[in-house]
């Protein structure tokens, strides 16, 4: 499981700097319940020249081409957990997972 948190991350910052245009990003690493927890957030606006972004900026929808969020998905679902990502209202975006800890599935 551990090379799976670390992978989680490393994907959603690479989202970060392909879509999020300028931003700051946090990421948050806990433990509660018998589960890791993992939260990366951006305050950034999408950036108008990845074809992430649609429309005006402000809501940015997934590239259809890509593999990170469905490879983040997978890794979770492996462990028994749960993967949720989407824009921040304000602006930005989020990719929290739950990874429990133990024996999987």
């Amino acid at each position: 499981m551990n090379v799976s948190g670390y992978r989680i991350v490393q994907e959603a910052l690479t989202n970060v700097l392909k879509h999020a245009g300028p931003a700051r990003a946090e990421v948050t690493v806990g433990y509660a319940d018998s589960a890791v927890t993992i939260e990366v957030t951006d305050d950034g606006p999408g950036n108008p020249a990845s074809p992430a972004v649609k429309g005006t900026g402000e809501v940015r929808k997934l590239y259809a081409g890509g593999q990170g969020l469905a490879g983040m998905r997978e890794r979770v679902a492996v462990f028994g957990g749960d993967l949720r990502a989407g824009p921040r209202p304000g602006g930005g975006f989020t990719v929290c997972a739950r990874l429990p800890v133990g024996e999987p599935p």
